[in-house]
């Protein structure tokens, strides 16, 4: 039989990520290891009861077993909108510049199908988000990768793209609060991305799937707050993390009527949209009692201060996060990232992801996540003071 011959999109991809980390799992799990999985950010708090109960009732109407409109329905686009005027006091045409998703990894991915012709570039964050590469290969684009260095806080420094690269870039990732270094950026960083967005005709695509878990009642802004924005930017928003959804695959992006439109034209030859008993769920969660998304941020808060406080206590150099459920600790000396992940596994069974996996400027650094419960965390804690670093 002749081999199969696999398509230059699919030989050319870097393997994912999270595909290899399950593999080193499972080796562990046939060893019979007690693993603590610090790894993969998938909340491990159900989802609010009062939204799983409007799914119920939606799926004995049978209006919702049909097909669903490609953009969303009207009742969760006006809800998206009314979410988006409340929580950052923006204005949004829920005809125009709200649709629906099927999570928000879905709608990232196909956004350079819509503005990415072979060759154009597209200014890639790193560390990131693996999909905002891969989209881009997808589309036959060539990924800029632009350095995210602790000392610039994890933002990207535009001045030294050079000039050349700016011009023929057509599209900019961003991805703040940001994954994976739990990053924050100021209103004046967002001013700054959306002037150079201005500048060179791009379309800027900012990622804000973590807005909502912020620490220390400070809540992180939209890029469509910076006045202008509009005019290039789409912003992505799921309620996988808010709302603890992630296996319920649904998410809105918002912003620009033009850009929404495309992804729109994408969205319409691919996909038949987001089921509506979903969408029913997930207006009744952005509509309903926000209560217990703050009572999910204390969670958090908790667990972030008492892994922060472990790791410190264990010799680890890592700063306590404003907001996600991640953690961006630097390796000890002497293992590259993927050297102390292995480490980590084989002898704590930990399980946390290499720094590297998501961007070469990755590398020293380990991503670990509040994603298991306190006394997890503790034992996890405890695990980790009683290894040997030594290498």
């Amino acid at each position: 039989m002749t081999p199969l011959e696999k398509a230059h999109r699919i030989r050319e991809l870097p393997p994912y990520l999270f595909a290899k980390i399950d593999q080193m799992k499972e080796e562990m799990k046939q060893k019979g290891a007690d693993l603590i999985d610090l790894g993969i950010g998938d909340p491990d708090l159900p989802t609010f009861p009062h939204i799983i109960a409007a799914l119920k009732e939606a799926a004995q109407d049978p209006r919702n077993h049909r097909y669903p409109s490609y953009s969303g329905m009207r009742e969760f686009r006006e809800a998206v909108a009314t979410w988006y005027h409340k929580r950052f006091n923006v204005s949004l045409d829920p005809s125009t510049e709200v649709v629906s998703l099927i999570g928000s990894k879905e709608g990232i991915a196909h956004l350079p199908l819509a503005f990415i012709n072979p060759h154009d570039i597209a200014l890639v964050p790193d560390p990131g988000y693996p999909v905002y590469n891969t989209a881009t290969l997808f589309a036959g684009g060539i990924p800029y990768f632009m350095p995210l260095r602790k000392e610039n806080n994890f933002l990207p420094d535009f001045s030294i793209i050079p000039e050349a690269i700016l011009r023929k870039a057509k599209l900019i990732f961003l991805n703040y609060p940001n994954n994976p270094t739990a990053a924050v950026a100021s209103r004046s960083f967002f001013k700054e991305a959306v002037e150079l967005a201005h500048r060179y005709h791009l379309v800027l695509c900012h990622d804000a799937a973590y807005t909502e878990l912020y620490f220390d009642n400070v809540p992180p802004p939209s890029m469509l707050e910076i006045p202008g924005a509009k005019d290039s930017t789409i912003e992505f928003h799921s309620l996988s993390k808010t709302y603890n959804m992630t296996g319920w695959r649904i998410a809105f992006a918002v912003g620009n009527a033009d850009i929404i439109s495309s992804l729109g034209q994408v969205k319409t030859n691919i996909d038949s949209g987001v089921a509506q008993t979903i969408q029913v769920a997930g207006t009744t969660a952005l509509c309903g009692d926000q209560t217990p998304v703050t009572e999910m941020r204390r969670i958090y808060q908790e667990r972030r201060d008492l892994l922060v406080q472990g790791l410190k206590e264990a010799g680890f150099e890592v700063e306590a996060p404003h907001a996600t459920f991640y953690l961006w600790v630097t390796t000890p000396s002497g293992f590259t990232s993927s050297e102390f992940t292995a480490h980590l596994l084989t002898k704590a069974a930990v399980v946390t992801t290499p720094g590297n996996g998501f961007g070469p400027s990755g590398e020293g650094y380990i991503r670990m996540t509040l994603t298991v419960d306190k006394e997890r965390i503790a034992e996890a804690v405890e695990r980790i003071k009683q290894m040997d670093f030594s290498h």
